[in-house]
């Protein structure tokens, strides 16, 4: 069988084990995600696995650096990467990706024990590369609304030398509002 059957025969395989599991997704139609532990908890994480041209008789690529992962520490990202690949290693030439998932719930009370309950057990250094990686997004300096001279000029016009703008310049037209709103149609009083 050539490498293109055998990806459309895993991917066949994959959807039909996985179907109504949530936890799975495909996201292309060589790249799949799992996420391992509860949902949206400091106690799990998402893996996804990618193939390449040659797959399955090449390594995937195990990407942990997604963005539900955010609170994941460096440290379990790099030792779930390692373990996925060592493990991949004896199932080259052979479909995988299952194999690869189910060896990562295995292995997954094992792994989440190097994970902190909350953000206040990470430790300082995990706590500065995050922080200096969330400061370059911050840093960036809303952006300068830029006056062509006239603008300018018109703006300076509308206020005076207090820099305030002139008596009534938000008074209503009385007469104006009146003939758009129309006249008020009298009630007719009950006669007794």
């Amino acid at each position: 069988m050539s490498e293109n059957e055998l990806q459309e025969e895993e991917r066949e395989v994959l959807s039909s084990i996985y179907d109504g599991d949530e936890s799975f997704k495909q996201i292309a139609p060589n790249t799949f995600q799992y996420k391992y532990g509860e949902s949206d908890t400091m106690k799990s994480f998402l893996v996804e696995i990618q193939w390449g041209d040659k797959y399955p008789n090449e390594l995937p690529t195990v990407n942990m650096e997604t963005f539900y992962n955010k609170h994941v520490t460096n440290s379990l990202k790099e030792k779930v990467v390692a373990l996925v690949l060592t493990e991949a290693e004896q199932y080259l030439g052979m479909s995988m990706t299952y194999s690869l998932f189910e060896f990562i719930k295995e292995k997954f009370d094992e792994l989440i024990q190097e994970q902190p309950e909350n953000l206040d057990n990470i430790t300082e250094f995990e706590k500065l590369t995050t922080a200096d990686s969330d400061q370059g997004l911050s840093q960036k300096a809303p952006k300068k609304e830029h006056l062509t001279k006239a603008q300018k000029r018109r703006q300076w016009n509308r206020v005076d030398n207090k820099g305030e703008k002139p008596r009534g310049w938000n008074w209503v037209d009385i007469v104006k509002h009146l003939s758009q709103t129309g006249p008020k149609e009298p009630t007719a009083t009950p006669t007794s």
